[in-house]
């Protein structure tokens, strides 16, 4: 315990300077509540959840009594006129899977949306006031930063270069995530969108630790002790992880999902905007072995889940993971079926030496 940076624990007033990378679709309150009763910083993802289901799951962390973050995304939605222009070419581009599967490809799709931070979100925050708030895709406009602010909490986002890492710092981060290239789900990019542009967390970590002057957080794949202990050796404040526990018992990621993390750890993952219509991270199935895992025909971000959504209830009900984001990070040997109080405590051995 003695080589642990102690103000990243203050500041995060865990255990450990271990977060659980919040995962959408994958997981809510139950394991953020389960890692924080391990130690840890349980985090719960809440750019696809509603006010008053945030509200809700917010109250189950608030009555743990654990220190748990919450995250969000600040993403500029398209246009109309931007969306309106992409979704015929993207129906037309899904009709033939649409016709094999017996569905209308024009029928009205529900599905759940990826909305960013707005003021019903920030009135939600005000009444439970989290002293943890964390974005992906920057952060929000500067008046509800301010209104974040000015609960008390400390906020947290994503970089994938020095320059967004440093635009970050300048604009009100008290912490930056510094994701490298190896991390699962969507990358978290909103200035140097060209993955080119991008390292891996062991060669962009160092950067941002001798260029800025508040705490930088390692993500991307760690799986293990060892891999901690790499992070905290080249500056790194604290560590976040996503991938270990997509299988734990307290995570709700799909039977499918959970079969293919645990087939073969050596499986090469790949970056994909057929999703969601943002570059993400997983493991490959039929869509994007047919389209390509970048296709220009993808709407934009976050549209393109909307037309997927029947053809991934109605291949999921046949077993099929066809049209399943199996999103991973490329490391997948901490991930196994176990309560998250395990994959806490193996982690954390990592802090030891």
């Amino acid at each position: 315990m003695d080589t642990l940076d102690r103000s990243m624990n203050s500041f995060l007033g865990t255990r450990w300077p271990l977060i659980q990378a919040p995962m959408a679709g994958a997981q809510g309150a139950r394991l953020a509540r389960a890692v924080g009763e391990a130690g840890a910083m349980g985090a719960l993802p809440a750019a696809m959840l509603d006010a008053a289901t945030l509200a809700r799951e917010l109250q189950v962390l608030q009555d743990a009594g654990r220190p748990y973050l919450v995250n969000f995304f600040a993403h500029v939605p398209p246009t109309a006129e931007a969306a309106a222009a992409a979704e015929p070419r993207w129906r037309a581009a899904l009709a033939p899977y649409h016709a094999e599967l017996g569905l209308d490809p024009a029928a009205a799709v529900a599905a759940p949306s990826r909305q960013p931070f707005g003021p019903p979100a920030a009135e939600v925050l005000e009444a439970f006031r989290p002293a943890l708030v964390s974005f992906h895709f920057g952060l929000p406009a500067p008046d509800l930063l301010a209104r974040v602010k000015r609960l008390g909490a400390r906020v947290l986002s994503s970089a994938t270069t020095l320059r967004e890492a440093q635009w970050l710092q300048a604009h009100g981060a008290d912490a930056v995530i510094a994701q490298g290239l190896e991390a699962g789900g969507h990358r978290g990019h909103f200035l140097d969108t060209d993955p080119a542009r991008q390292s891996g967390t062991l060669a962009l970590l160092p950067q941002l630790v001798a260029a800025l002057d508040i705490p930088v957080i390692a993500a991307g794949g760690i799986a293990d002790a060892a891999g901690v202990r790499a992070a905290m050796a080249l500056g790194a404040a604290a560590v976040q992880v996503g991938t270990a526990f997509l299988c734990c018992d307290e995570a709700s990621t799909g039977a499918l999902h959970r079969a293919r993390l645990l087939r073969d750890p050596a499986e090469p993952t790949a970056l994909t905007n057929l999703f969601s219509g943002g570059l993400a991270r997983g493991l490959p199935n039929r869509l994007m072995r047919d389209l390509g895992p970048v296709a220009d025909v993808a709407p934009p971000f976050p549209l393109a889940s909307n037309a997927l959504a029947p053809l991934r209830a109605r291949a999921e009900s046949l077993g099929r993971d066809d049209f399943t984001p199996l999103w991973s990070g490329t490391n997948r040997t901490g991930c196994r079926a176990a309560p998250a109080a395990e994959i806490v405590q193996a982690l954390a051995a990592g802090f030891d030496a």
